[in-house]
């Protein structure tokens, strides 16, 4: 697996390539304590700064833990086409109802009673830190080069990963 650190507009990209094909992430918060609190969460845009936006309900247990600590990490796994993505950042939660119907969609009734539900809230997480695997063969090439790895000793190229300064 080759190194590919990425800068800047390049990084934020990669962010928003990975983390809306993934779309599914586990959010984790209360880092300074044990155990973590990690909750799924749908990724609902990223946006042209990078900053990952999600629904959630006011009274959720994520959403108090934001409110005592900021910091939070993003962990997406798309382990069908083998895309990885960690973000570290920080979260804020964004109560502008224009923000929050921007971002919803009819898949967002399943947690909400429409987009005027008075209890959804927006998460808002700015990158400070991310890191990327990024395989660009399918699962099968890439188990097919783990083996000929495995067997011959030669290096094979898997992928990318590098740290995204965004």
């Amino acid at each position: 697996m080759s190194t590919k650190n990425l800068y800047d507009d390049k990084a934020r990209e990669k962010i928003k390539e990975l983390a809306e094909n993934v779309d599914f992430c586990m959010l984790v918060t209360n880092m300074d304590e044990k155990p973590l609190s990690a909750v799924p969460m749908s990724t609902k845009e990223v946006d042209d700064h990078g900053a990952v936006w999600f629904l959630s309900k006011n009274d959720s247990d994520h959403n108090r833990d934001i409110e005592k600590d900021k910091d939070v990490q993003l962990l997406y796994s798309g382990t069908s086409d083998m895309e990885f993505l960690s973000v570290y950042g920080e979260a804020f939660i964004e109560t502008n109802r224009d923000v929050i119907k921007e971002l919803y969609s009819k898949a967002d009734n399943a947690w909400f009673d429409g987009d005027d539900d008075p209890s959804i809230t927006a998460i808002k997480v700015n990158p400070k830190e991310a890191y990327y695997w990024d395989n660009k063969d399918s699962k099968m090439v890439t188990l097919f080069k783990l083996g000929m790895a495995a067997v011959t000793g030669d290096d094979q190229d898997i992928g990318e990963k590098g740290k995204l300064n965004v």
